[in-house]
């Protein structure tokens, strides 16, 4: 129990992209990385915290790329969904290779392969400390994957939203192309709206100011980042009031 003093944050929510999954490939899932995440996300658990995930479905199909390609939008998004929850399937599936009970939780009900989303049933999985992996966005088109994670966050109680990306923190700039990007320690969410940086989409940034959900991006590919900043840590941006 001593371990669970020392952590920021009881409960959380770990937002990652579909592509995080994809490892080296251009497409589709990587089995190596979807386990090196799962570590990732057991050392935190180890630590007592309470977690939830939301994955998105790049990796697979992406409904806005799909409508610009001329096919409808809601048909697009929905495909987009249906791509989530193989994900959450792969990361239940390594989970539970490393001993961690998990739970996938569908927007989209499709009950012999995951649970429907019901809140209350979703609250006591985390206080038995399973993780839950809420698939299938929120089950509506036009939302983003981003924009569930922060409405799922709030729903849960969750003290705040760590977004895992491929760099350390939010910069003014793509720090991959330009050598001066300078990165934020700390950045309100009315700054990250104004600047059009690339955070979340608007309507998330929006969701977790009006919740007062602080949102930690750091990178996910940084060994023990993710429980580093749990115990105070590590390199990343905080996005407050």
């Amino acid at each position: 129990m001593s371990d669970q003093k020392k952590t920021a944050y009881k409960r959380v929510l770990l937002k990652i992209s579909g592509e995080a999954l994809m490892g080296d490939q251009g497409f589709g899932l990587h089995p190596p990385t979807v386990e090196r995440i799962a570590r990732e996300v057991k050392t935190v658990h180890d630590l007592g915290v309470e977690i939830c995930m939301v994955i998105g479905g790049g990796n697979v199909f992406r409904g806005l790329q799909g409508s610009a390609q001329g096919m409808e939008r809601t048909t697009a998004d929905y495909m987009g969904m249906l791509a989530t929850v193989m994900n959450a399937l792969a990361m239940q599936s390594a989970l539970e290779g490393l001993g961690v009970y998990t739970r996938v939780i569908s927007a989209i009900p499709m009950d012999q392969v995951c649970e429907p989303y019901i809140r209350r049933r979703a609250v006591r999985h985390l206080e038995k400390k399973r993780v839950c992996i809420f698939a299938a966005g929120t089950g509506n088109p036009y939302f983003t994957t981003d924009t569930a994670a922060t409405l799922r966050a709030s729903e849960m109680s969750c003290e705040a939203i760590f977004k895992g990306t491929k760099v350390d923190g939010v910069y003014d700039k793509d720090p991959v192309t330009n050598a001066d990007a300078k990165r934020f320690d700390k950045i309100t969410y009315d700054e990250v709206l104004a600047k059009h940086l690339k955070v979340m989409d608007a309507s998330a940034i929006a969701l977790a100011r009006d919740n007062n959900l602080p949102i930690i991006v750091f990178s996910l590919d940084e060994p023990g980042g993710f429980r580093g900043i749990l115990a105070g840590e590590g390199t990343y941006t905080l996005v407050q009031e």
